[in-house]
């Protein structure tokens, strides 16, 4: 065998390969030469070109391109997956669901990663490509993931896609309207530019198209209560007015309801033993790393243990699921800022940490992958090993221009952050006490409760706003200011009404996605008790039915319905109704116009199927009032 750069040439007849190439005679007839090839697991991936040279001719096949990828099969593979359960789900699958919402409210958006799907491997090769490697680097899942997490974004490099947070998406798609990455993904290797636009999710499904169609096993993951936090200092500063509502223009962190990156497996030879396995690594372009919006690869097992100094970002990432809430409240005192910290919360930030589970259709909860249980010993030594590299700020507020303002509680050590025992045993709830559907109005509720001996008296106020998922807050809908008093163990609940018409204007107003997010405030007087409690809701929608046979033919087709009942108390305008079903029918769109109270509406698809197995249809309806009700059915499909 010679090897000159890329070029190998195998001679079935001479000596033992020694680069792990294989080259063997199957079959040999007067007229007929079967041969086996096999590559070496260190192969480099790419596109390759396939010649026979039988004496002084050289025989060059009609389909001449030989695409090598990543093999989880193969153990020699340096992003070998033992589990073949496993491996269906996180290199073959290509279908799944994306987890979204609030901590206490998570649902799932179907998403179709489609890797199979015409175009996606050239699309995908030519990223490869693009992103410039030394050969060394092509048969590096660390480089190559790395890479891709770059190129799915725009920022530095053409790539995928562009980002945009700003509620405004004339000029391209908005996030919401995409039900996987084919679409995106086919329209960028046609034109080669950029495709508008994409939120953290949307990133995520093209990265994990990207990666599964490589052959690196790749998983979704969701982060909520996701720390977005701009020093990496571990503390994400919360400012509230005297009626509890957030300040979004003094903040530089932020925390987002929920934030999407993907997880991909293999072994990291280029690190000290035992940081094989899941790696985090995030296309959403949010910091510069190495001067580029890249994010990973990041050992799980690092972030786990505090190890932040092993690359690659596992400082950001660790402060995306470990930083700590602290809330101030900022009151005018003689014309000027004054802020007062209220409380610390170390246990709410990365919560329920979720992906799909491997062969079913439900969520997996692997927060205990990413971090030890809140409070545990193993937590608290995790928490210092990486606060020693990370160092911690003192308590001082970060909010602009605070630097010169009057400050309560204010200490200047760097520090692990501990919550306060409270003397009253001073707890908040929030609750709702009906279903939160637009167009009626949000009945909500704050319980407090105090438990230990004594009579307490306590002050009370209570905001309800509309935030994105970002946590940017669209609007502020109302308040409530009580003082309640309480002896011993008790509790008492305090309304919190919101009228239809309070928020109505800015559902339709706002492009995005908006989420009800209550604050509540709680300060017992003559005590140093006060506390403070968030909580992000989810609107309630009607669902979207399929209708269709359980199985198919093979080739045959059969029709697929979509039905839909505004059940809602108010009209839905500029209805669109998305579907697509990967090896059943391309992706269509219908519109359905304004759609009053009470109306039924039914749009009809004509299905062939094209592959053997299970499929899924997935319907996504949008309007200028809701943005996403998602659903997704299976149908099996027999020869």
């Amino acid at each position: 065998m010679k090897v000159r750069g890329t070029l190998m040439s195998l001679n079935p007849r001479h000596e033992k390969d020694v680069s792990g190439w294989q080259i063997s005679i199957v079959k040999n007839s007067s007229k007929e030469c079967l041969l086996s090839v096999t590559s070496s697991p260190s192969a480099p991936v790419g596109k390759y070109t396939l010649n026979v040279k039988t004496g002084t001719n050289i025989y060059k096949p009609e389909n001449d391109a030989v695409y090598l990828l990543f093999n989880p099969w193969c153990e020699g593979d340096v992003v070998f997956l033992a589990d073949e359960a496993q491996r269906k789900e996180y290199v073959l699958n290509d279908t799944g669901c994306i987890y979204v919402g609030s901590a206490y409210s998570i649902h799932n958006r179907p998403w179709n990663f489609g890797q199979f799907e015409e175009l996606i491997l050239d699309t995908c090769m030519y990223l490869l490509d693009k992103s410039k490697p030394k050969l060394s680097n092509r048969k590096d899942p660390v480089f190559v993931s790395r890479a891709m997490s770059a190129l799915v974004n725009s920022n530095d490099d053409s790539g995928v896609l562009l980002g945009n947070w700003s509620g405004n998406y004339n000029s391209g798609t908005s996030p919401m309207d995409w039900i996987g990455s084919v679409a995106i993904l086919q329209q960028y290797y046609k034109t080669k530019k950029p495709v508008r636009y994409g939120q953290c999710w949307v990133f995520a499904g093209v990265l994990t198209t990207v990666m599964r169609c490589l052959g690196i096993p790749s998983r979704c993951v969701s982060n909520f209560n996701s720390a977005h936090d701009t020093e990496e200092n571990l503390r994400v500063d919360i400012y509230l007015n005297e009626f509890g509502e957030k300040l979004n223009r003094m903040s530089f962190d932020s925390i987002w309801n929920f934030h999407v990156w993907n997880d991909v497996w293999m072994k990291r030879t280029d690190l000290p033993e035992g940081f094989d396995g899941w790696q985090a690594i995030d296309s959403t372009p949010q910091e510069q790393s190495q001067g580029i919006f890249q994010c990973g690869p990041c050992p799980l097992k690092a972030i786990r243990e505090g190890d932040v100094y092993l690359p690659f970002d596992s400082k950001f990432v660790y402060a995306e699921v470990n930083a700590d809430k602290v809330y101030w409240v900022v009151k005018k005192v003689n014309g000027k800022d004054k802020y007062t910290r209220i409380s610390t919360e170390t246990q709410g930030i990365g919560m329920n940490i979720s992906t799909k589970a491997v062969g079913q259709d439900k969520r997996e909860d692997i927060t205990a992958q990413y971090k030890f249980p809140e409070g545990s010993k193993e937590e608290r030594r995790a928490m210092q090993k990486a606060s020693s590299f990370i160092h911690p700020s003192g308590m001082t507020p970060r909010a602009s221009f605070s630097s010169s303002r009057p400050m309560d509680d204010v200490a200047s050590k760097p520090r692990v952050l501990h919550e306060e025992v409270s003397k009253t045993g001073l707890q908040l709830e929030i609750t709702n006490k009906a279903a939160l559907y637009p167009g009626s109005p949000l009945e909500l509720a704050i319980t407090v409760k105090t438990s230990a001996p004594g009579s307490w008296t306590i002050n009370l106020a209570s905001s309800c706003q509309l935030q994105s998922y970002t946590g940017k807050v669209e609007a502020s809908l109302g308040y409530v200011k009580e003082t309640v008093k309480l002896e011993g163990k008790s509790e008492m609940q305090v309304p919190l009404k919101i009228a239809a018409d309070a928020y109505m204007k800015t559902l339709a107003s706002v492009e995005d996605e908006v989420l009800i997010h209550v604050t509540a405030i709680a300060e017992v007087q003559g005590t140093d008790d006060k506390l403070t409690k968030e909580m992000t809701m989810s609107f309630e929608y009607p669902p979207i039915t399929i209708q269709m046979p359980e199985t198919a033919k093979l080739n045959k087709e059969f029709t697929c319905a979509f039905i839909f009942k505004n059940k809602l108390n108010m009209p839905l305008d500029n209805c669109k109704l998305l579907v697509e079903g990967l090896g059943l029918f391309k992706m269509a769109t219908f519109d359905e116009g304004d759609v009053k109270p009470g109306r039924i509406i039914k749009s009809e698809i004509i299905c062939t199927p094209t592959r053997l197995g299970e499929k899924k249809i997935v319907a996504k309806l949008t309007s200028t009032e809701i943005k996403g009700i998602s659903v997704e059915k299976t149908i099996t499909i027999t020869a």
